[in-house]
C-alpha cells in the first residue's frame, strides 16, 4: 500500500511526474492496473489548481523585489511558447496540447501543458481534456519502455 501512495505522490512532482511515477511502479512489482490509474489521477490533482491560479500568483509577483524577475521571465517565456504554438497548431491546439503532454521529453508534460493552457487562455475543459488524454499517453509510453528495460534486464 505504501509503494502505491509513493507512485500516486511522485506523479504530483512537476516536471517529473507519472513519466517517474509508472516506471518506478512497475519496477517495484506494482500491478501495473493499478499504478496506471493511481498515477493518472496523481498526475491530474495540481491541473484545475495551475489551471485558475499559477497565472494569477505570477502576474501578482511580477513587479516583487525578490521574485519578481524570475516571476517576469515565467510570464514572458510562456507568452512567446504559447505564441508560437499558436501560430504553428493554428485550429489544431488542443492537439498539440495534447502532444506536448503525451511526448514524454524533459520539460514536456501536465503541469507545463496546464501552465502553457492558463497563459493562452484555452478553454478549461478543452484543455483538461487534451492534458488527460496527454497524460494517458505518456503513461503508456513510460509504462512500455519500463516493462521493456525491465524485462530486458531479467527483472
Amino acid at each position: 500500500m505504501l509503494q502505491y501512495l509513493i507512485c500516486f505522490l511522485i506523479s504530483m512532482v512537476p516536471l517529473i511526474e507519472l513519466r517517474v511515477a509508472v516506471p518506478y511502479g512497475l519496477a517495484m512489482g506494482l500491478d501495473p492496473t493499478i499504478v496506471y490509474p493511481i498515477c493518472i489521477v496523481g498526475n491530474m490533482l495540481p491541473v484545475p489548481i495551475i489551471f485558475f491560479f499559477a497565472r494569477k500568483v505570477l502576474e501578482w509577483g511580477k513587479d516583487k523585489k525578490v521574485i519578481g524577475k524570475f516571476f517576469t521571465f515565467c510570464l514572458e517565456k510562456g507568452h512567446k511558447g504559447g505564441e508560437k504554438l499558436q501560430e504553428k497548431a493554428g485550429r489544431g491546439l488542443y492537439v498539440a496540447l495534447f502532444l506536448f503532454v503525451g511526448i514524454p521529453v524533459p520539460g514536456t508534460g501536465a503541469w507545463t501543458g496546464t501552465l502553457a493552457a492558463s497563459l493562452l487562455d484555452m478553454e478549461f475543459k478543452k484543455s483538461v481534456i487534451a492534458i488527460v488524454c496527454g497524460v494517458v499517453l505518456a503513461g503508456i509510453i513510460m509504462g512500455a519502455g519500463a516493462a521493456g528495460v525491465l524485462t530486458l534486464f531479467g527483472l
